[in-house]
């Protein structure tokens, strides 16, 4: 898999080097930037990493210039995916220990657990996520997968101050039932923390993530309740989308090959 641009390449990573270059991606984006500090961060090497990175595969955003020069952040965004059988060798999907995802497995559909997605913030608010999303596609479509699911944040970890739009994430969002993952363990919180008519639907959907945003116009739900991830200083809420239920339209501006 390889989407270019005049500026950027997409591709599959690909050897140590590769894997070394989205874990120092990820350490600037979650752990410099965003305060994150798990367990098995490399602080010396500056890292983020765990053990589901040997068998994942991860989406990268290279820029081809830097890594001519040898400059070790020649990766710019990265979308890290675990496929069903993926997950079966690494004991199970890495969102397993935040949401009961049963309904999903009981489906028998073929899954894709996503994660670790981030962008360098220089590359923020141009085509990097667009990108990222035009090599999603692909991945999708050459693996046959249906459901596609995984986590995404809220940055900090007091529920109160998100309360809106967690709420109307509930509210408005909630998974069917045969589709809906369920948090688990003792961090957790309820997104109902508002009712429906007491919430500013424009300001909590401004106040709304965009890449939990970004599922939802694909059509996206949301799963029951919210994990406090302490580590990552972050309110994780489950995300689940149906690969069939993408419109065509939507379907159309990910296609790979466009990128206007």
């Amino acid at each position: 898999m390889t989407l270019d641009q005049p500026e950027l390449t997409l591709r599959l990573a690909s050897g140590a080097a590769d894997l070394r270059a989205a874990q120092r991606l990820r350490y600037r984006v979650f752990v410099a930037e965003l305060g994150a500090d798990c367990i098995d961060v490399d602080h010396g090497a500056e890292l983020e990493r765990d053990v589901y990175d040997a068998h994942c595969d991860h989406l990268i955003l290279v820029d081809p210039s830097a890594e001519a020069r040898g400059d070790a952040d020649y990766v710019v965004g990265v979308y890290r995916v675990m496929r069903g059988d993926q997950a079966k060798a690494a004991g199970g999907f890495y969102s397993r220990s935040e949401y009961d995802l049963a309904p999903l497995i009981a489906t028998g559909q073929p899954l894709l657990e996503l994660g670790r997605s981030c962008v360098a913030a220089e590359h923020r608010g141009g085509k990097a996520l667009f990108l990222l999303w035009q090599g999603l596609a692909q991945y999708v479509e050459t693996h046959g997968i249906e459901i596609l699911f995984g986590v995404a944040s809220f940055h900090g970890t007091d529920p109160a101050k998100f309360a809106a739009p967690l709420s109307l994430l509930h509210h408005r969002h909630l998974a069917p039932e045969g589709l809906r993952p369920r948090v688990i363990g003792g961090s957790s919180s309820a997104m109902d923390l508002m009712p429906m008519d007491q919430i500013d639907r424009v300001a909590a959907m401004r106040d709304t993530p965009a890449l939990i945003k970004a599922y939802l116009r694909l059509g996206g739900f949301v799963g029951e309740g919210a994990f406090i991830d302490r580590a990552f200083n972050t309110i994780d809420v489950s995300v689940v989308l149906e690969a069939s239920k993408i419109s065509q339209k939507q379907r159309a501006i990910y296609a790979p090959g466009r990128a206007d």
